[in-house]
């Protein structure tokens, strides 16, 4: 991304956290903010969502600035970090073996599917990314925080990127635990999409570790009813989901990266959701609705 491009994007994100106006190359689209308030009163839970296209810094959103939690999605930015980590302090973390005894992971088995598979050889860092994003594996996920100072670590990690908006303060399976009000382990659509922005398309990340995020991003298997679901089958899509449950508001929200056939650059995609009754499941159709619209917001539909 080029540094004119990078200001463009900042400027226009910076509109939608800021709740100003639409200006130059940031909306919220009354047809965008149209159709989401339709589909939330039909959902009846709330909806936040960002679309940034990275050919012309044009940049839509809604409800762009509130909080929501960031469940299993943190999971992409902890790899960021380890990538990072592994870059500019740590010469070969990526291929250090790690390993770890059964009761370790006693409150993860049911959502570590790939992780307990390798308990009794272990796995590197690289593994773990891949396990994370692809599979969504929860002990992965822990498992890569602790190589970067925990869930303060990957704050500081969001700090050194600009975004003065995202934390995480727990480890899974209590950072899923969220209801109205909690900013625990929160971002807003609109930090979260920035962040991913530059994380797979900017410099704060080396070009090799660029195209390996990236690489796993495409490789995912927990995102297919998602925003991909939204889009049409041509597009090519790299995504990392998030789900905290019924018992969570039902939350669920979904990142992409996506590429339209003929285009040069990518379009972002950051969408958010939770019911407004507690013990509620989520739905994808939702975030798959919410990703058609903010498509046709940037005028890629």
């Amino acid at each position: 991304m080029t540094r004119l491009r990078l200001g463009i994007l900042t400027s226009a994100i910076a509109v939608l956290l800021g709740g100003l106006a639409p200006g130059a190359g940031a909306a919220t689209g009354s047809g965008l903010d149209k159709t989401l308030r339709e589909l939330e009163k039909a959902y009846d839970g709330r909806i936040g969502a960002v679309g940034i296209d990275l050919a012309t810094g044009k940049t839509v959103g809604y409800r762009a600035g509130e909080r929501f939690p960031f469940n299993s999605s943190f999971k992409v930015f902890a790899c960021a970090a380890v990538l990072h980590k592994a870059r500019t302090s740590a010469p070969g973390l990526m291929d250090k073996v790690i390993r770890w005894k059964p009761a370790d992971m006693a409150e993860l088995t049911g959502n570590s599917p790939e992780t307990t598979e390798y308990t009794d050889t272990g796995m590197t860092p690289a593994q773990l990314c891949r396990a994370g994003i692809t599979k969504s594996d929860g002990f992965a996920g822990n498992t890569l925080l602790k190589q970067i100072g925990g869930p303060p670590g990957l704050t500081r990690f969001f700090r050194a990127t600009g975004d003065r908006t995202s934390r995480l303060d727990r480890t899974e399976p209590t950072l899923t635990q969220w209801s109205p009000g909690e900013k625990r382990d929160t971002t807003t659509p609109a930090a979260a999409a920035r962040t991913f922005a530059e994380l797979t398309t900017g410099k704060t990340l080396h070009a090799q570790d660029r195209a390996r995020l990236v690489g796993w991003l495409k490789a995912s298997l927990t995102g297919a009813n998602r925003i991909k679901a939204g889009l049409p089958e041509g597009w090519t899509v790299g995504d990392k989901t998030g789900t905290g449950g019924a018992s969570n508001h039902g939350t669920a929200n979904d990142l992409a990266i996506v590429w339209t056939p003929g285009s040069n650059a990518p379009i972002i995609l950051s969408v958010f959701t939770n019911r407004n009754d507690d013990d509620t499941p989520h739905d994808d159709k939702v975030i798959a609705s919410a990703a058609t619209a903010l498509a046709k917001a940037l005028g890629r539909l």
